[in-house]
């Protein structure tokens, strides 16, 4: 069997002060979070603020490559069908996503990925997920 990956309408993020550099790096093609300053970790969700220690933090790039944790495709929550996973970045964080671009049925946990941007209704870019 085979389920192929079919673009679906996505609705544009909320983007405010706290998130207008992850957008603009996203724009430019590149998957950025934050790093605390006072005890480096790294964190996703990119915030102001180090949910380990409450450090302050800045922006770095990612290399947008890692593996699958967990993947569910969904076949009845609307007309297309699309895969939803926790990807395992190569630095060590874990991010919710889609993955994309690729045949859904041979999606599988421990699989590579890279970092692909899809657009938005209004033209921005959502970093997504396909086979490396």
């Amino acid at each position: 069997m085979s389920t192929p990956y079919v673009d679906r309408p996505l609705s544009a993020p909320m983007v405010d002060a706290s998130t207008d550099a992850f957008w603009a790096a996203t724009r430019e093609g590149r998957l950025t979070s934050r790093r605390c300053q006072h005890c480096g970790k790294l964190h996703w969700y990119p915030r102001p603020i180090c949910p380990f220690c409450q450090g302050d933090t800045e922006w770095e790039t990612l290399s947008g490559q890692g593996s699958i944790y967990s993947v569910s495709v969904t076949r009845r929550a609307g007309p297309q069908v699309y895969a939803i996973a926790y990807v395992t970045l190569d630095e060590g964080i874990t991010v919710l996503s889609n993955i994309v671009d690729c045949d859904l049925d041979t999606v599988h946990i421990g699989q590579r990925v890279k970092v692909v941007f899809k657009p938005t209704d209004d033209g921005q870019m959502v970093p997504m997920f396909t086979p490396a």
